[in-house]
């Protein structure tokens, strides 16, 4: 190539930034559409009430777009434009999923993240029936007759799912996991006896233990959680160094511009912070955080590193 031809494609690149910067200032013109899987479901509620939260500052509508199950908002988002205009509210299934089989997008690779949004610790919870009373009683009778308990899970990967093989690889005990197709089904089959224990979501279960159907053992997370006062943490119950939170963040495609992703984050983290906020999603078992687009690629990278070594000892593959 030229030097004439070299000072044309960077007078054209040098344009291009100058267009797209100018784009990015003016965002939003149009509504913002985040991507979430099924109506009822977790993310559905977060989305729904940040959407409420953020339509007035934004400008325009955050609206929200429920697609199926599993990691199709992940994919959708992945292929879209990178302008701002598609978002997704994804779980660990965005990032762990590329380790149980082929995905269309690479988790680092395909992402810009916005804001570290909301997380949960799960409950490790047995059946009143189940002759222990704490983590240290439950790794006990785990250990002496091994293989004889079985675990409830809502699918591969879930939090349900990571958190009890998270337990058990470092237990190096076993048991037996009884997979189902959602939280709300594992939890009628634990309660009524057919499986013994599960990690199940906070939210899922507090009315569950205050009727006593339930029996809860301790909270997966580093620290004891206001979502269950008075409940150990299972670290500290007899697994020390053991944790375990369920965080969702909130995505843009990679290449979205440095403008727009700033643009988004200063309107989620004040509404995420604020009290009403946080009662809101504390009442649904969830706490909310607002964290920034490094704190998010951070949370991605360590949970990849740490839950994909457990992942992989698994020997899981998902159809195609």
């Amino acid at each position: 190539m030229s030097a004439k031809h070299y000072r044309r494609a960077a007078l054209l690149a040098m344009l291009l930034s100058v267009i797209g910067n100018a784009n990015a200032q003016a965002y939003p013109t149009k509504p913002v559409r985040i991507v979430v899987t099924g109506v009822g479901s977790g993310g559905d509620f977060a989305a729904r009430l940040i959407a409420q939260g953020v339509t007035a500052t934004l400008g325009q509508a955050l609206i929200v777009d429920n697609r199926g199950s599993g990691n199709l908002p992940a994919e959708i988002v992945a292929k879209a434009a990178p302008d701002g205009y598609t978002l997704c509210l994804s779980a660990a299934p965005l990032w762990i999923t590329p380790f149980l089989r082929k995905t269309a997008y690479d988790p680092l690779r395909d992402f810009a993240p916005v804001t570290l949004a909301i997380s949960s610790p799960n409950i490790l919870v047995v059946h009143p029936a189940l002759p222990v009373k704490s983590v240290r009683d439950l790794i006990a009778l785990i250990r002496a007759k091994p293989g004889a308990l079985n675990y409830a899970t809502s699918g591969i990967g879930a939090s349900s799912f990571l958190a009890a093989e998270l337990f058990k690889s470092m237990l190096r005990a076993d048991m037996v996991r009884v997979n189902y197709k959602s939280g709300g089904l594992a939890l009628t089959e634990l309660i009524s006896g057919q499986v013994q224990l599960m990690f199940a979501n906070a939210g899922s279960v507090a009315t569950h233990l205050q009727s006593g159907r339930l029996k809860a053992l301790a909270v997966t997370s580093a620290k004891p959680s206001a979502l269950m006062p008075g409940l150990p943490t299972i670290a500290a119950g007899g697994l020390p160094g053991y944790e375990l939170v369920s965080v969702q963040g909130i995505f843009a495609p990679a290449g979205t511009p440095e403008a727009v992703i700033t643009r988004l984050n200063r309107e989620f983290i004040p509404f995420l912070r604020r009290a009403d906020t946080r009662e809101k999603f504390f009442a649904a078992g969830v706490e909310a955080i607002g964290g920034t687009p490094e704190e998010l690629a951070a949370t991605l990278k360590s949970e990849m590193a740490r839950l994909g070594k457990v992942i992989q000892a698994t020997g899981i593959v998902l159809d195609e």
